[in-house]
């Protein structure tokens, strides 16, 4: 008897969570992103906090294209209770198949998943994730993003299921 409730329990609770709204999952990332068109600075203005970033302000992003279609990627940010910059170099590959999709390897032997899942008609901004959806930055070629863009990318990222709440505005 006391296996059929424990059944029992667990089966309601899997209907209930089943009935549960949903987040929107981000599947699509952008289908056809000019290499050449997307290196060069970007700056940060939202992020989901993450360890690695942990204090830093006036966070950008350099990325410089390689020969082979890798390219480079040069974060860089700072900490101003430590009163000093930090700076990470790291490698991103296509992902074969998946325009918009890259593997990230800063330290090896690890690497994440970066997906450009919109992009500003002149690149001047772009919405990047990570593929389990631990991370999420809104990044914009000059460090004053109009606002009317970051209301717009947090009405997104929460359809998405992202935690706005969480979500971090970096000051330049």
């Amino acid at each position: 008897m006391r296996l059929f409730k424990t059944c029992l329990a667990l089966a309601t609770s899997l209907l209930i969570a089943g009935c549960a709204p949903q987040p929107t999952p981000v599947t699509d990332t952008v289908t056809n992103l000019d290499a050449e068109a997307y290196m060069g600075t970007w700056y940060e203005i939202l992020r989901l906090p993450n360890s690695f970033q942990e204090g830093l302000h006036q966070v950008t992003a350099e990325y410089r294209l390689n020969e082979d279609g890798t390219f480079e990627v040069t974060n860089r940010g700072y900490n101003r209770e430590k009163g000093q910059w930090s700076t990470a170099v790291g490698k991103a590959s296509p992902v074969e198949d998946m325009p918009g999709s890259f593997t990230v390897q800063f330290q090896w032997p690890f690497s994440g998943g970066y997906n450009v899942v919109e992009l500003g008609e002149d690149y001047e901004y772009a919405i990047v994730i990570s593929n389990d959806h631990d991370y999420f930055w809104l990044l914009a070629r000059s460090p004053n993003a109009p606002r009317w863009l970051i209301d717009q990318t947090l009405a997104k990222a929460s359809s998405w299921g992202f935690d706005i709440d969480a979500m971090i505005e970096t000051r330049h």
